[in-house]
């Protein structure tokens, strides 16, 4: 991908990435809708460069709210590293992104709290866990005419985006302690947790289909019109 192309899709979807966290409907759900976006973001952009895009979306985004979501740290960082390690699977890089998870879900499994969650909220990032290989090796079709093949590889990707979204927050909540900073007690975590993954599972849901309904047909555009994409 040329050097200019790069720095014009970079600053096209950060202006999206903002754009999504502003009109997200978040009374119901608790993301904002910028995980719709971040899958697209690290197949068309590719590792480095949908990285930049989404840390500096995200960031902008929390900046000009003046940081008032007490958590704006969690996405901050989750959506950025959801966004490469998609990035990477969609590049056949399958390793580092079995090493982000090793790291965290240790983590997650050493603490205390790790151990004593319901193993049922996590079932979806141990899931993605398992696509990390397979996925990797579908990516190939990403920007081939096959559709099928291609639909299934982005709408994979898609899933283990959204999770990766969900393994980082957990991650900052539980092994890196900043649950002390928003809870009081075990019992506390436990009934913010458990109700904010029964979300995640509808979301995890929402993202395949917006997927199938809008990214498939983008990324199948692209190809057909043979831009230049990804690092």
């Amino acid at each position: 991908m040329r050097k200019s192309l790069k720095l014009s899709l970079a600053a096209l979807f950060a202006s999206l990435h903002v754009m999504f966290y502003f009109i997200s409907y978040r009374s119901a759900l608790w993301r904002n809708w910028a995980i719709y976006l971040m899958p697209v973001e690290a197949v068309v952009l590719g590792p480095e460069t949908g990285f930049l895009a989404a840390i500096i979306g995200s960031m902008v985004a929390r900046m000009v709210t003046g940081f008032s979501d007490p958590m704006w740290m969690f996405g901050l960082v989750a959506e950025p590293v959801s966004v490469l390690v998609a990035a990477l699977l969609a590049n056949a890089k399958w390793k580092p992104a079995l090493a982000v998870y090793a790291v965290m879900l240790s983590a997650y499994f050493i603490h205390p709290f790790g151990r004593a969650l319901p193993l049922w909220t996590i079932l979806d990032i141990l899931l993605a866990l398992l696509l990390i290989y397979p996925v990797a090796k579908l990516s190939k079709h990403l920007f081939r005419k096959n559709i099928k093949n291609m639909s299934a590889a982005l709408v994979l990707i898609s899933f283990i985006c959204v999770a990766t979204d969900s393994l980082v927050r957990i991650f900052i909540l539980v092994p890196c302690g900043l649950h002390s900073l928003f809870f009081g007690s075990y019992e506390d975590v436990y009934l913010a947790f458990t109700f904010a993954a029964f979300y995640s599972y509808i979301e995890d849901l929402l993202v395949i289909a917006v997927s199938l309904l809008v990214s498939v047909p983008l990324i199948a555009t692209l190809s057909r019109l043979e831009i230049p994409v990804r690092d």
